[in-house]
């Protein structure tokens, strides 16, 4: 075959674009005399003679770990994704990366590290695959940050593949009532009230994670699991598969297939990746109420597919989609309650129905959105977990762009309506989150306030934290509809209350956050997408000029280097953006 290539993009020189993908980077592994050394590193590894020149490889990327529940079943999962690869006709090398645990690091310092997790994986996933020539690739993810990691990996190589969420978990249970995490941060909150007493916190704290599977509720990894699907990149109804269910084994089995497929088709991720496609993923993270980390990792994956994506188009689809799902945090119902009654797929179709998709995006099956959608069936009559268009629970989407003289570049809001639209109040300002927590846990921030977290940016942190453990005291002590928190941070897809993060720039750049003092009154109105520090212009250029940068609180390592090279959360927090390398020189 003809291993012709155009001409690669500037930005992306490790992909290489082939004529056909059959064995369009194992060749270069593989063939002529000149790769025996090459083939012979296979052997051990189960390769036969005959294979090298005739089989496709794909490679298994696997976030398999003991680190948390959530990834802790994939590696019998990345075995199914490998065995479908086979029984297809191709050769499977399962290969791992890394994974951290959101839920044991949250609320201290090594939170830091989660979302730089995000660009580590990705690099090492495009590094190994890459290197090893792998034509094709099956990515598992299952905690918050290895599902986009996988994605901008399988986006800059540009191979055939898919990704594959490892599923949601079970609830737990305590005294006969549904529990997940997020039960036992706000559990924290209650029991420093005095509501709550220490054995009760240790029984909740014992119970809510029964076993294998991300956090339960409409949190960052189901939100990120659907909007992936809804984009294209996964098979139709495997984002609510569970994590424990002979489905998510099945599914695997055929992503393992479906890439061989693919191979064949020449269909690639930069093919499924329209605007298109990433607006059916806004699309269906508003209508499910899903994480506001889906802004950050959607706008990081569109970057990754060179395709222009703002915080504007989140502010524009919002406008038009209302949210359906009645799911955890703000809602009743846990994701595993939706799978059974359907899961994604029936909501999938009657936003389509509506009007609120672009049915004609392919998708990894090589058919289109619509065309997956032509045989499935609407949720039970009787269900409350999906409410139907005429009566949401928000008739706007819960993500909200705010702009104003506290967020020159944007912020975003998570408002399910629950919370009302407006609040104003006297700022309560830390900077930190651990000095936010201690002061929600003793009682200093008290109805009224606005609490500011401020350097906790992703150069701030650096690592921009998420504030599941402050806005989880805050609903805690019953403080959820009297407070407002802000932070140019960001949320766990748990948190809720009346809350804004990503405000940008940053307080570590000199962003006006840097500036705020206690008791400064601070509005934030949703219907005016506005977020606004009541001073003079004067006062507020006078405090600039008075500011000084704080010193970096890590100057080795991989934080450091994080620090040097992340660019602004409402870009998406990249770390290859055009001019960063260059400005950390």
């Amino acid at each position: 075959m003809d291993k012709t290539t155009e001409n690669p993009p500037s930005r992306a020189t490790y992909e290489e674009k082939p004529i056909g993908c059959h064995r369009a980077y194992s060749s270069r592994i593989f063939d002529g005399i000149a790769r025996s050394p090459n083939r012979s590193m296979l052997y051990p590894l189960g390769f036969r003679r005959e294979e090298f020149e005739q089989k496709d490889l794909i490679g298994i990327a696997s976030t398999w770990s003991q680190v948390t529940p959530c990834n802790m079943h994939i590696d019998g999962l990345a075995r199914e994704a490998a065995a479908g690869a086979e029984e297809a006709g191709a050769k499977a090398l399962i290969f791992n990366t890394i994974t951290v645990s959101d839920g044991i690091s949250m609320g201290t310092e090594g939170m830091k590290y989660s979302l730089v997790s995000r660009e580590v994986i990705a690099d090492s996933v495009e590094t190994v695959a890459a290197a090893e020539g792998m034509d094709g690739l099956v990515a598992i993810g299952g905690c918050d940050k290895n599902m986009p990691g996988c994605l901008i990996a399988l986006t800059r190589l540009n191979r055939p593949s898919i990704f594959v969420y490892g599923g949601s978990i079970l609830p737990g249970c305590y005294h006969q009532q549904k529990i997940d995490i997020v039960s036992v941060f706000e559990a924290v909150g209650a029991q420093a009230k005095g509501d709550l007493s220490l054995e009760e916190l240790a029984g909740i704290e014992s119970h809510a994670i029964p076993g294998p599977g991300s956090c339960g509720g409409m949190y960052t990894a189901n939100t990120m699991a659907c909007a992936i699907e809804a984009l294209g990149m996964s098979l139709p109804g495997s984002s609510t598969e569970l994590a424990v269910s002979k489905e998510k084994r099945t599914g695997c089995r055929a992503a393992g297939a479906a890439v061989a497929r693919l191979i064949e088709s020449g269909i690639r991720p930069r093919d499924i990746l329209t605007r298109k496609a990433f607006e059916n993923a806004i699309t269906v993270v508003m209508a499910l109420g899903g994480s506001t980390n889906a802004v950050l990792h959607l706008l990081a994956i569109a970057h990754a597919a060179e395709i222009e994506l703002s915080l504007d188009d989140f502010r524009r689809i919002g406008k038009r989609v209302p949210v359906l799902a009645d799911l955890k945090p703000s809602g009743r119902f846990a994701v595993a309650d939706w799978t059974e009654i359907g899961g994604l797929p029936p909501l999938l179709r009657r936003l389509l129905e509506k009007g609120l998709l672009h049915g004609d995006c392919v998708t990894v099956t090589g058919s289109t959105l619509a065309q997956n959608l032509d045989r499935i069936d609407d949720y039970p009559t009787d269900q409350e977990i999906i409410l139907p268009f005429e009566k949401p629970i928000k008739p706007q989407g819960h993500i909200v762009i705010l702009r104003g003289n506290l967020a020159p570049a944007g912020a975003v809001a998570k408002l399910t309506g629950k919370e009302g639209l407006r609040f104003t109040g006297s700022a309560r300002v830390f900077d930190s989150e651990e000095g936010a927590l201690e002061g929600i846990l003793n009682g200093s921030v008290v109805p009224g306030n606005v609490i500011v977290i401020r350097y906790e940016g992703p150069k701030g942190g650096p690592g921009m934290r998420e504030m599941l453990s402050p806005t989880s005291a805050v609903m805690g002590r019953g403080l959820g509809k009297d407070v407002a928190l802000i932070t140019d941070g960001r949320f766990s897809g748990g948190s809720h209350g009346f809350l804004v993060g990503h405000i940008c720039p940053e307080a570590a750049v000199g962003g006006p956050l840097a500036i705020v003092q206690d008791g400064d009154r601070i509005t934030i109105d949703a219907e005016k997408e506005e977020i606004r520090l009541e001073l003079p212009e004067e006062e507020i250029e006078r405090r600039r000029a008075a500011w000084t940068p704080p010193a970096p609180r890590y100057t080795k390592g991989v934080l450091a280097k994080y620090r040097a090279l992340v660019g602004s959360a409402h870009l998406g927090a990249v770390t290859d953006g055009e001019g960063l390398l260059q400005e950390a020189r």
